[in-house]
């Protein structure tokens, strides 16, 4: 049923006349006719005095009548549509002049509001790789713009070289990378004598640090360091990632 003809079968089972509902309304009974016709749409302030008239409610009245893209009204707005209903005139009066001031002040203040400035994190140049050798991370970066896609605590960037981490990480991806501290089984970007790595990281309790290839197909890539070996390990940051469970730990 369109929603003339719920305007008028709703004014009929009240009883009403077109030009008694017309005078409730403040309009000529030919404008009810024409709401009733759907040759004319009723205006904002003349609906919420037809919702009264009519002694219904916004889902009531439009069900079934709503275009694509239309919503029905929450029952927080229907809740708030019922309070100003009760209200009298000078309290509507004054609940309209409110939503308008609101409504400018808001279009103010994001007229107002400077462009979101674009995140800029580093990328260094000197990928991360199982024995690739390269210079220490060090002033060889650019400088990145990131969108929403990349997680907040991301502090810089780094370019993954080879398929020792697939498929978790492949080659060539970029994975962000932070200073929170490494936990066992934690993804991290490790300088080792001299060499640059993307391991997965376990220290056990003798001392020995285990960095492991998430592809344990490239288990020939793993790199262990035994306590009092002499070699020199540091860890740049703690990849940004959810990584599998530790080699024989599942």
């Amino acid at each position: 049923m369109a929603l003339g003809d719920r305007i008028r079968a709703r004014r009929e089972e009240l009883a009403l006349t077109r030009p008694q509902l017309a005078d409730r309304l403040g309009v000529a009974p030919s404008t009810v006719s024409n709401y009733e016709t759907g040759v004319s749409f009723p205006k904002e302030e003349v609906m919420l005095r037809l919702f009264d008239c009519l002694e219904t409610d916004p889902n009531t009245l439009f069900q079934d009548s709503f275009r694509a893209g239309d919503q029905v009204l929450t029952r927080r707005e229907r809740q708030l549509l019922s309070q100003y209903r009760d209200l009298s005139p000078l309290g509507r009066e004054s609940v309209l002049a409110v939503l308008e001031a609101l409504r400018a002040y808001q279009t103010e203040t994001e007229a107002a509001r400077p462009a979101q400035e674009s995140r800029v994190i580093p990328l260094y140049r000197t990928p991360a790789a199982a024995g690739y050798a390269s210079p220490v991370f060090g002033e060889d970066l650019d400088y990145l713009t990131v969108g929403d896609g990349v997680p907040q605590a991301a502090e810089f960037a780094v370019r993954i070289q080879g398929d020792s981490m697939a498929p978790w990480i492949a080659d060539g991806d970029l994975v962000y990378v932070n200073h929170d501290p490494l936990q066992a089984g934690d993804v991290g970007i490790f300088c080792v004598d001299g060499d640059i790595f993307c391991k997965q990281y376990y220290k056990d309790p003798a001392g020995t640090v285990y960095l492991f290839s998430l592809n344990r197909a490239r288990a020939d890539a793993d790199v262990v360091l035994t306590a009092g070996s002499g070699r020199t390990l540091v860890c740049f940051g703690r990849v940004i990632l959810h990584a599998p469970p530790l080699p024989g730990r599942e």
